[in-house]
Formats: structure tokens, C-alpha cells, sequence
């Protein structure tokens, strides 16, 4: 019986927290691409370290953005980088005539991202940056929906926009994918009920008087990752009606999957272990709600071998969890425009839960590594 009470407990808050977030995605608006005179000058920011595979990619999108070049300034912040990256960005900018500077990364902290974003705001002369990555493809109109949203809304200083993967056939692409729209759906629903706490850093726009108003990554660069979150939780704890989420399909930037399972396991163990440090409560509360509904169905399984749960009690715990899953992922992928990948959702239902718990552990106990470097806990 108590056993029954804490199972039905976990799976209703579950529903609970799941739910608010797809009525919090539908209250966030549609933000449609005006036909104004481009007036935001934008400084785009890119560290990167041994991107020679990815890099041409991200310079053929830029080149192809729509956006006047004279509002236009992109500083690559080069991380120590052993290949032929520095030379593929030189000759691609000579080549398309591309507003584009390179900096060497200068090395101040635990955290060699958030050196580079500073290094390059250091140098920065516009009031506007975004961040990207270098594995990332940027949409054609991208800085011009960023340009509309900000003559819409000049009192935002901080703009949070959406990233996803690009499809593929590969079943752990598309697993990876649905994963990520699970984090798409709830950032976005997290906006509309006013309770934000995730972003995405390959997507993200702030002020140069608000980064320094923070004072930018301090206090956050012992921790490695967390470039983007961190800085967020700073923005919303100052001032949160500066803060907003871009609803748009035509500033998805896009980004690459991780190319085998032990690289995904380093990435996700990465994402986790800035986790512990946030400083928002809700935000941990909505990491241990999900990590508890994870837990339950696993131990379900057991408990309904064992014979101490009827199969049909379990079989409604899966049904609940599912359907409110299924109903996230399907919002954000139809705003994403890839609703043909939740023909894997059933997989991805399956697998996920084995995955969630195994990342939780081993990012409770050992470092990653990133970039050819390694973190320890």
C-alpha cells in the first residue's frame, strides 16, 4: 500500500510539472519576422577548438545570412586549437569578404569557454552579442528576426532562441533529437509560466551593459560548462522582464548529434554536473521531479517481477508518463517543423529512462572530457 501512495505520488507531480509546461509553451507567442529596416548592429560571437570539420559548414551559413554586413561582426575565439581551423575561418573570410576576426583565447579560469565569450566582449564595440558554436548552421534570417524581435521589444537585454539537431536517419540521432526537444519544450514552457531556467548558449543574445552588469561569468568559472545558464540565472535574478524567449522557426539554429554513444555519454555528463551549482530552486526541483519519474519506472519493473506491484498498476504509470511526454515532444516538434521523428518516440520512451539514470550516477562520481581536455568532479 505505501508503496502504491509513493509510485501514484511521483507519477502525479510528474504529470504535474509536464503539464504546466505544455500550457506554458502555448502561452509563449508566435514571434513572425517583420519586413523593417535592419537597425540592430550585432556582434556574433564563436569560440572554438579543432572545428575543421565542422567550421566550413557554420562559414558557408554565414554567408548566406541576409542580414546588411555593415551591422555585422563576427569574432571566432580560437581555444588553443591544434588543426587547421584558424587557416579554413582566414581564407573563408578572404575569400566571401566576411566581417570576421580571430582571437586567441586568453586563459583566466577553470572554464575555457567562458574565457573565450569574455575575451571576445573585451573587444566587443557593439551593445548586442550573440553566441554560437562552431559545429552549429545558422538560418538565413536569422539576425534579421533577432533585429525585429529587439525594435519590438527594446527594454529585453536578454533573448534565449532556439537550437535543435539536424535530421538524420541514425537511430541514436534520433534519439538524441527527441531528447533535445524534450529540453526545447521545456524551455520554452518554462517561459510561459514565467519560471525560465534553461537556454541554450549556440543560441543565445544578450547586452554588453548587461554582461557586465552581472559581472559576466563571475562566480560561475570554476565550473567548466554553464556559460549559458548561469548567466541567465544572473539576468533573471537582476531583472527578469529584461529576459525573453524568440518563438520564432526562422532563427533555429542548427547543430550536429553527437557521432557515437561514448560521446554522448561525455556530453551529457558535462550538461550534469553544472546542475549542482544552480542557483535556482526550481530548476532543481524540476531535475529531481524528472530523475524520481525515471527511477520509479525502473524500479517498477523490478517490483513487478517481484510480484509487489499488479502489472496493470505499472501499466498505467507508463501509460501517464508517455502520454504527457509524447504531447511535449509533439508541440515542439511540430514548431520545429520535424514531426516525422516521433516515429522513434517509442524507442526513445524506452531507452530513456535507462540512459537518465545512468548519466545521473556516473555524473555524481567521475569528471568528462571535453575538447580533448578532461574536467574532473
Amino acid at each position: 500500500m505505501i508503496v502504491s501512495v509513493i509510485f501514484i505520488s511521483i507519477t502525479i507531480l510528474y504529470l504535474l510539472v509536464i503539464g504546466r509546461f505544455i500550457y506554458g509553451f502555448d502561452k509563449v507567442p508566435a514571434v513572425n519576422l517583420e519586413d523593417i529596416p535592419a537597425k540592430t548592429k550585432f556582434s556574433v560571437i564563436v569560440p572554438f577548438r579543432n572545428e575543421a570539420t565542422d567550421l566550413p559548414k557554420l562559414l558557408a551559413s554565414i554567408s548566406q545570412l541576409n542580414y546588411p554586413s555593415h551591422l555585422t561582426a563576427f569574432i571566432f575565439i580560437d581555444d588553443d586549437s591544434s588543426d587547421a581551423s584558424v587557416s579554413i575561418i582566414q581564407e573563408y573570410g578572404k575569400t566571401h569578404k566576411l566581417p570576421i576576426t580571430i582571437l586567441k583565447n586568453k586563459r583566466s579560469s577553470n572554464s575555457p569557454k567562458k574565457d573565450a565569450i569574455t575575451t571576445a566582449i573585451n573587444h566587443v564595440k557593439t551593445e548586442w552579442i550573440i553566441t554560437t558554436d562552431a559545429d552549429c548552421e545558422l538560418p538565413q534570417y536569422w539576425l534579421d528576426t533577432y533585429d525585429s524581435f529587439i525594435q519590438n521589444n527594446p527594454q529585453k537585454q536578454m533573448i534565449v532562441a532556439p537550437v535543435s539537431y539536424n535530421s538524420s536517419s541514425r537511430i541514436l540521432d534520433r534519439f538524441q533529437t527527441l531528447d533535445f526537444f524534450s529540453l526545447i519544450g521545456t524551455t520554452i514552457g518554462a517561459f510561459g509560466i514565467k519560471k525560465p531556467f534553461l537556454c541554450n548558449g549556440a543560441n543565445l543574445g544578450y547586452t554588453k551593459t548587461l554582461f557586465n552588469g552581472v559581472n559576466g561569468f563571475e562566480n560561475n568559472n570554476n565550473i567548466a560548462s554553464g556559460d549559458d545558464i548561469f548567466l541567465l540565472q544572473k539576468a533573471i535574478k537582476k531583472n527578469p522582464k529584461t529576459v525573453s524567449y524568440l518563438k520564432s522557426d526562422r532563427v533555429v539554429v542548427k547543430t550536429t548529434p553527437e557521432k557515437n554513444l561514448k560521446n554522448l555519454i561525455s556530453q551529457r555528463i558535462r550538461w550534469a554536473s553544472k546542475t549542482t551549482s544552480y542557483s535556482s530552486m526550481y530548476a532543481t526541483f524540476i531535475g529531481v521531479a524528472v530523475l524520481l519519474m525515471n527511477m520509479l519506472l525502473l524500479a517498477s519493473m523490478v517490483l513487478g517481477i517481484t510480484g509487489v506491484l499488479k502489472p496493470q498498476f505499472i501499466g498505467y504509470i507508463i501509460i501517464i508518463k508517455s502520454g504527457i511526454d509524447f504531447l511535449l515532444l509533439f508541440k515542439t516538434a511540430r514548431f520545429l517543423n520535424q514531426e516525422h521523428l516521433l516515429s522513434s518516440y517509442l524507442f526513445s520512451a524506452v531507452f530513456y529512462p535507462f540512459f537518465c539514470i545512468y548519466i545521473a550516477v556516473l555524473s555524481t562520481f567521475r569528471g568528462y572530457k571535453w575538447k580533448d581536455r578532461s574536467f574532473n568532479k
